[in-house]
């Protein structure tokens, strides 16, 4: 968008219905926090300055924007009016967002700003229609079909609770409009707080024009405010999310039961079969095979052609092109080169250090063997080419082409893969 575009992200509230000591709008959500989608659908939609209105206790959680703090809940007018000393002085429209509206699409908020400019409007709200009206405030148009204002369900008579459309609570307003309508707020309504939705009943009333946007789809803008709504977003989300995926040459046996998140990057040619888990961020290379009940945690790299199998987890670790992990395994921390197969059921043991400091680190190199049941005990490396014997606690590093293991305690035999079956060419 040529002209400049603001925004105010309204994320004080601690969303007590959400019976939970995070606030709503901090709850994790495929890879990101709520309010985070919110946050980066403005910044998709063009939005150069981002204010994000949060509560004094959660003022230091926000990275990348400006943070205007609402020092008591008093509702949503007064927490833009929080957002006022940043924006003010800024020549551009201003967007109000409701921080806990994570399936916003940036081609809503465009479309919205589009009405909005069209429009030459002071004010313009996104409404939608809802299967259940709830407790949303009403749309109420006059008899030109133009915005009169809108009423919250509190404060509504039973007329208008019977109207269908509703307020979003998402907005574009013009900035010396919006200010000076703040300013003029009164706290007369059921709750006692100051709606950011009555400025736009001033400005009717000032003879402004002000405009109405519909959201083409009711997933998008419905907020959240219990665990079981949030699970109904994610659910929609995770459908986006494989989607795009499936669309970008990704085989995903069954959508339903996988779960990849926002910050994951696949390349095609990928199958990722049922009941896996991905958390980003990660990258998977193409040709990877993933198999069910996979988990693959963040800080993975799977290199082309490899295979994360059936109950195997993959933590913060590198796996070669062409490596196998086919079963029951846990790799955590860990680099495995090319061409290795990792027998079922084998373990890194990464868990050496006092609480706070990092992981110790695996290292196996390519085209080695494990055996059923091993154990690798970081920090401990495997040279290439080396072989493991099955159930071994490996607890020394191992020299290249070597066959290692025999418990009760490792013995490591150097050389004899070499001496048994030579060197592979090009060594």
């Amino acid at each position: 968008m040529a002209e400049e575009l603001a925004a105010v992200v309204m994320a004080g509230g601690l969303g007590t219905r959400m019976r939970s000591a995070t606030p709503k709008h901090l709850h994790p959500l495929l890879g990101r926090r709520v309010v985070d989608w919110v946050i980066g659908a403005a910044r998709d939609a063009g939005v150069s300055r981002i204010v994000v209105v949060a509560s004094p206790d959660t003022r230091d959680l926000f990275d990348g924007v400006e943070v205007a703090v609402q020092e008591r809940p008093l509702g949503t007018g007064d927490a833009v009016r929080a957002a006022r000393p940043a924006l003010e002085g800024v020549a551009a429209d201003v967007l109000v967002l409701n921080g806990d509206v994570p399936a916003l699409r940036p081609d809503t908020l465009r479309a919205l700003v589009a009405t909005h400019r069209d429009a030459a409007a002071a004010g313009t709200v996104l409404s939608f229609e809802p299967a259940d009206t709830r407790a949303y405030g009403r749309v109420v148009r006059d008899g030109h079909g133009r915005l009169a204002r809108i009423v919250e369900a509190a404060d509504a008579t039973p007329e208008e609770l019977a109207l269908r459309e509703v307020n979003s609570g998402i907005y574009a307003f013009r900035g010396p409009p919006l200010w000076s309508a703040l300013e003029r707020l009164d706290p007369h309504n059921a709750q006692g707080e100051l709606y950011v939705t009555d400025t736009l009943g001033l400005l009717v009333g000032d003879g402004e024009p002000c405009a109405v946007h519909v959201a083409s789809d009711p997933v998008e803008v419905e907020g959240i405010n219990t665990r079981a709504e949030l699970a109904e977003v994610a659910a929609a989300l995770r459908d986006r999310i494989n989607e795009t995926h499936m669309l970008a040459g990704v085989t995903i046996v069954d959508p339903a039961s996988t779960w990849i998140d926002a910050d994951v990057e696949i390349e095609p040619d990928t199958t990722i079969h049922p009941f896996s888990v991905l958390r980003g961020p990660i990258r998977i290379a193409g040709g990877v095979e993933i198999g069910p009940f996979a988990y693959v945690r963040p800080g993975t790299v799977v290199g082309e052609g490899a295979k994360i199998g059936t109950f195997v987890e993959v933590k913060a670790s590198t796996i070669g092109a062409r490596t196998k992990v086919p079963h029951l395994s846990y790799v955590g921390d860990a680099e495995i080169g090319e061409d290795t197969n990792v027998a079922a059921g084998n373990i890194t043991a990464n868990f050496k250090h006092e609480p706070g400091q990092p992981k110790a680190r695996t290292r196996i190199g390519r085209n080695v063997r494990t055996g059923v049941g091993d154990v690798f005990d970081a920090p401990v490396e495997i040279g290439d080419d080396v072989w493991i014997a099955p159930g071994a606690v490996i607890t020394d590093d191992v020299p290249p082409g070597s066959l290692a293991g025999f418990a009760p305690r490792q013995v490591t035999k150097e050389g004899w893969v070499y001496e048994k079956h030579g060197k592979p060419d090009g060594d």
